[in-house]
């Protein structure tokens, strides 16, 4: 029992130090296309200058600079798709995150699901996972958004 405590310990100390998810795995599969975004990226974006009178623009780099992560993982690979599924799943399941919306329609189905903070007036996590069938080709699309909170 110690050793699987400590085993478990040290696995979610790594994910905070080095900033690693769940999704990180199908980061550079070759069946799977990626697009990560991450902090810095952020930051750069909300350093844009702007008219200082244009509130909404203000509001919108604000609202950039907060974010943390955001990771896109697209397939048209069967088997990947369904590994895909179930780590999104078995995450939302242990993240405790909350069904937001589902929507099934022709082929397309989609569930975002969201963790809140502060409240309940802040989203800390975004996640949304796409299944669709068009024209024959089976598509699975995995988005994951982690806002930082202050």
């Amino acid at each position: 029992m110690k050793k699987v405590l400590i085993t478990l310990v040290v696995a979610f100390a790594s994910n905070l130090f080095y900033g690693q998810t769940v999704f990180d795995q199908f980061d550079g599969q070759e069946e799977i296309v990626s697009v990560v975004v991450n902090k810095k990226m952020f930051e750069l974006m909300s350093k844009v200058k702007v008219d200082p009178s244009d509130k909404e623009t203000q509001q919108y780099l604000k609202l950039i600079q907060n974010l943390e992560n955001l990771k896109v993982f697209s397939t048209t690979n069967t088997k990947a798709a369904r590994e895909m599924k179930t780590v999104a799943d078995s995450y939302i399941k242990a993240a405790f995150l909350e069904e937001l919306k589902k929507v099934n329609e022709h082929g397309k189905q989609i569930t975002i699901d969201v963790k809140r903070s502060g409240g309940n007036n802040q989203l800390s996590e975004f996640l949304m996972f796409i299944e669709d069938d068009a024209n024959g080709i089976n598509r699975a699309v995995l988005m994951s958004l982690t806002v930082f909170l202050v």
